[in-house]
């Protein structure tokens, strides 16, 4: 992989808010083409030497020093049940989301293309690694599959919750008590759900920012008003068919919808813009993933909810 490759990544980031996903693409074989979201990439190296680390789940292959810090290494391949066909691993992409850093091994390492949002569709229902993705894609004829990297890594090392001490908000009379959490990630969003769980909150689940603008604008062509039913909208910035910046915008320009409060919600802690959440017009932000500061703001938002009714 050419060090040109490795220096064009802080460019294609720059993609944010035009709806378009830039796509680390590599195999974990000789045939089948995967892809990550550049934003969670770090850098891609060669495979350096691991070592053994007495904490590290099972599922793990072992560990790595890069650049002076210890990183956690999983087996992609091996992790979702996809098979190496003969190529073992030769490479090393580093990522960071949710706060943390890990790497991932894998065959080889394409190249980094732009894909516009909408190109992308949702993952057949297949079983197997489909269970991993996000989505899939063509780029030049070949098929591309989106892993949702938080997913394997969460089967991978199961996180201990840390919810405990979150209480059920009060009920006000004539304040939503429903909230609409719009995320790719299958993990993230049964997460959120279990905190809104823990506050006394309803949740509706959609898993693109698409299908989020679709169900508002059906509701308000219905007649109702999306904010007599939703006290917010938690949304992930980084999906497929509708990015979380191009929501926020959608959201702020119907008139129908641009009262409704936007959290955007978003793994990506490295490399956020916080400029660019307060262009599109979203009311708050929290990085992945602290169960306590998530309760937190939304419980701003229902205390802000009661005052007023």
């Amino acid at each position: 992989m050419s060090r040109d490759l490795l220096d064009r990544i802080d460019q294609r980031t720059r993609l944010a808010g035009h709806n378009r996903l830039a796509l680390l693409l590599f195999r974990l074989g000789t045939r089948q083409l995967f892809g990550v979201n550049v934003f969670k990439v770090q850098e891609v190296i060669p495979r350096p030497p691991l070592f053994t680390l007495p904490q590290l789940p099972s599922a793990f292959a072992g560990a790595a020093d890069v650049r002076g810090r210890t990183v956690a290494v999983l087996d992609l391949a091996r992790a979702i049940g996809h098979a190496h066909d003969g190529a073992e691993p030769s490479y090393l992409v580093v990522t960071e989301f949710n706060r943390t850093v890990q790497g991932f091994l894998v065959s080889g390492v394409e190249r980094i293309v732009n894909i516009a949002v909408e190109d992308i569709q949702p993952p057949p229902d297949l079983g197997g690694d489909a269970h991993y993705l996000t989505g899939v894609t063509r780029h030049q004829g070949e098929l591309i599959q989106l892993v949702d990297v938080e997913s394997v890594l969460a089967e991978s090392a199961p996180r201990a919750s840390d919810a405990t001490g979150i209480s059920a908000l009060p009920h006000t009379p004539g304040v939503p008590h429903e909230v609409l959490v719009v995320d790719d990630s299958r993990v993230a969003r049964n997460q959120i759900r279990q905190v809104l769980e823990q506050l006394g909150l309803g949740a509706t689940l959609l898993s693109d920012g698409r299908q989020a603008l679709e169900h508002l604008q059906q509701m308000a062509e219905g007649g109702r008003s999306p904010g007599d039913r939703y006290a917010m909208v938690i949304s992930d910035i980084e999906m497929p068919a509708m990015d979380g910046y191009t929501l926020t915008t959608e959201i702020r320009r119907s008139p129908a919808l641009r009262g409704l409060y936007v959290l955007l919600h978003t793994s990506l802690s490295g490399v956020f813009n916080h400029a660019m959440v307060e262009r599109v017009g979203a009311d708050d932000f929290v990085p992945k993933y602290s169960e306590h500061e998530l309760a937190q703001r939304i419980g701003v938002r229902m205390t802000a909810l009661q005052r007023a009714a």
